[in-house]
């Protein structure tokens, strides 16, 4: 007789309790029926069969544990796979969103390139009217160059043909003075020229020779004096002061008893006739002659 509460125990193993008891009811009837059919030879044969039956529930049971147990393993893998996969997404996503911030700055960029091309273009444009306002006014200093040259040229001229009406006013007034000085100083200071009065030169305290405009010796009073004079055609108290601190002086201890005297056609100055009296100078105008 088969053991009902073996099998129940031995299948429970494999099912649930619920699916064991089932199976166990199903095998007892199943050998009931059969015991009341089958020989005694039948049944043993009957009995092996369920025993391999048995063997191959419990091998498929392992099966299906492993199975089960792969099943675990492959749902945790692919939970990582899919773990994975969502970083990666999150990644690609990120990368996604670089590109475009990339492409945002390249096309950025791209329009200050665009920009600066444009920039060093008018830079160009400028710097080439630049160069060429250079050389014009390059040109423009060369012929500015040429004509003052010219100009100065012209200024060496009409200075030496100026020098030369200069010098020929003074002598011009120089010679008059000559002539009516002896009888003017006569008149004014008692002075007698003796000889002629001229242009001639002096020796100063340093030996050298100096040009005097109006040169000539006199006696006053019985005393042996020395005439030294300057013309200036328009006579101010600075060339007063330059006559007597400069032209004077360099005669001082060297001779002795001098009377300066200065002839002009004008002052340019309306004190500067006093002024000359002050430092002890003769003043005499060319319409005295």
């Amino acid at each position: 007789m088969i053991d009902t509460f073996e099998f129940l125990d031995e299948l429970k193993g494999t099912f649930e309790p619920s699916q064991a008891e089932v199976l166990a009811r199903l095998m007892g009837r199943l050998y009931k029926e059969l015991a009341n059919t089958v020989t005694k030879a039948e049944f043993a044969e009957l009995t092996r069969v369920v025993n391999e039956l048995s063997n191959n529930i419990k091998t498929l049971s392992e099966r299906i544990d492993r199975l089960a147990e792969f099943q675990v393993k492959a749902e945790e893998r692919f939970a990582k796979v899919e773990e994975r996969l969502t970083r990666l997404e999150k990644v690609v996503e990120e990368l996604a969103e670089a590109q475009k911030k990339t492409e945002d700055r390249l096309t950025r960029l791209e329009k200050v390139v665009e920009e600066l091309a444009e920039a060093q273009k008018k830079a160009e444009e400028r710097l080439t009217r630049l160069e060429k306002v250079v050389e014009e006014l390059a040109e423009a200093q060369k012929r500015t160059e040429e004509v003052i040259k010219e100009l100065a040229k012209d200024l060496g001229v009409t200075k030496r043909q100026l020098g030369d009406l200069s010098d020929t006013v003074g002598y011009t007034l120089e010679n008059s003075a000559y002539k009516a000085l002896p009888e003017l100083l006569k008149r004014d200071y008692g002075i007698k020229v003796i000889g002629r009065l001229k242009r001639g030169y002096l020796r100063d305290i340093h030996g050298r020779p100096v040009e005097v405009n109006i040169l000539g010796e006199a006696t006053k009073n019985g005393k042996r004096i020395t005439i030294i004079g300057e013309s200036k055609a328009r006579l101010s108290k600075k060339a007063i002061d330059k006559f007597v601190e400069k032209r004077l002086k360099a005669f001082g201890g060297v001779i002795k008893d001098i009377f300066p005297v200065i002839v002009t056609h004008m002052v340019s100055e309306p004190d500067a006739e006093e002024h000359a009296k002050k430092k002890g100078v003769a003043l005499y105008y060319s319409y005295d002659f």
